[in-house]
Order: C-alpha cells, then sequence, then structure tokens
C-alpha cells in the first residue's frame, strides 16, 4: 500500500482551513461568555486536524492555537488572570500556552489511527474527548507550577484563585467543551466525508462507450 503524502494538495487545503477557523475561534469565539464560563471553540479544528490529517496536523493545529493563547495573553493586559500570570511566570505560561494544545492534538492523532483500524467511529469519538481533557489538565498542571505567583497576586471575589481555576473552569468549561466536542466534531467529520465520496464518486464514475458492433474487430473474415 503506497503511504499517502501529508502534504498532498487535498491535506494542505484541510490545513489552511482548520488553522483559519483556529485563529479566528481563538480570537473572536473564546471571548464568548456561556453561563459564566468562556470557551475554547478552536479545540474543535484541532480535533477535525488530528481526525483528517493525523498526529502531525492535530500537533500543529494545537501549537497554533496555542500561539494565538501565548499572544492575547501577552496583549490583553487587561484580563487580570493573563497580567498576573505573564508578570509573574513567563516561562511557564508561554510552555502551559503552548503545549496544552499542540500535545492534545498530537495524542488525539495517535489515538485516532490507533483505534481506526477496528473501529472509526469509536476513534472519531475518542479523539473528540481527548483534545479538552488534555488541555484542560494541561492547563490546570501548569497552573499548580505557577501557584505561588497566582496565589499571592488573585482574588476572585473571597475565593482563592486556585480553587476558582479547579472548581470553577472544571465544572464550567469543561463539560461543556467536552460535549461540544463530542457533538460538533464528529458531525463535521461525517459531512466531510459525506462531501469527499460525492467527490470521489464524480471522479471514478466511467464515460459512457456505445457497445462494439457484432462481429466487429474480430478477424472473421471469409477466404
Amino acid at each position: 500500500m503506497k503511504k499517502q503524502k501529508f502534504f498532498s494538495a487535498k491535506n494542505v487545503a484541510y490545513l489552511a482551513v482548520l488553522l483559519a477557523l483556529v485563529i479566528v475561534l481563538q480570537v473572536f469565539a473564546s471571548t464568548i461568555p456561556v453561563g459564566g464560563a468562556q470557551l475554547n471553540f478552536s479545540l474543535i479544528p484541532i480535533v477535525l486536524g488530528a481526525i483528517l490529517l493525523g498526529p502531525a496536523g492535530g500537533a500543529f493545529l494545537g501549537f497554533a492555537c496555542g500561539i494565538v493563547v501565548l499572544i492575547q495573553v501577552i496583549t490583553l493586559p487587561s484580563v487580570p488572570f493573563y497580567a498576573v500570570i505573564w508578570t509573574y511566570s513567563p516561562v511557564v505560561t508561554t510552555l502551559t500556552c503552548i503545549v496544552k494544545t499542540t500535545v492534545a492534538g498530537l495524542v488525539a492523532g495517535i489515538a485516532y489511527r490507533a483505534i481506526a483500524k477496528k473501529n472509526s467511529l469509536a476513534a472519531v469519538f475518542t479523539a473528540s474527548a481527548i483534545v479538552p481533557v488534555l488541555n484542560t489538565a494541561l492547563f490546570i498542571l501548569g497552573c499548580l507550577c505557577m501557584s505561588g505567583a497566582i496565589s499571592g497576586h488573585m482574588d476572585m471575589n473571597g475565593m482563592n484563585i486556585l480553587v476558582f481555576i479547579l472548581v470553577g473552569l472544571v465544572t464550567f468549561n469543561f463539560f461543556i467543551e467536552l460535549g461540544l466536542n463530542l457533538v460538533i466534531a464528529p458531525a463535521i467529520h461525517r459531512v466531510v466525508l459525506l462531501v469527499e465520496k460525492g467527490i470521489g464518486g464524480k471522479k471514478k464514475q466511467p464515460s459512457a462507450q456505445p457497445p462494439a458492433a457484432e462481429g466487429e474487430g474480430n478477424g472473421d473474415h471469409m477466404h
């Protein structure tokens, strides 16, 4: 079986569209409050990248998302949480922003390829769950690594900032993001497959040829 090149025309097109979605969703949709939580809609194209393009595609889109998040942290000092973590823990903040979505996309792509060999539907839902799970887990780990700086400089309405992160973000953001990814990512993936199938069917459809005349070209001549 011939191994498909990663930088094929189709993959490059997918990568360009998904990269644009990552940037747009992270810059604009991440500021939309839902029930007191601010969701990361950019996780959805990362999931799709991991499914359609494999570990490399998922990791690349996750890395791109992390860079956008890091830029937001640096350039939005009006957000108290961003200001504190960047001022007192710039290195850990940088690593947290970049690593969490990069690793999430990479692992989702690996898991999808491994599980898809036995059950493609299970592979899609597994990848859809892995990205928000790892993204949240690594974010919490990063916050714990800079717990001294955060606890010493922030307070959320009388609640310790770490308690707010562990309880508030996990309770609201994580479960909503998980639900969105489990519903939207598989649905979009299904649409992409149907479109690909339709386009592929049209390309492979044989052209109609008139039947050969009876006895034509068979060399049956009288001597």
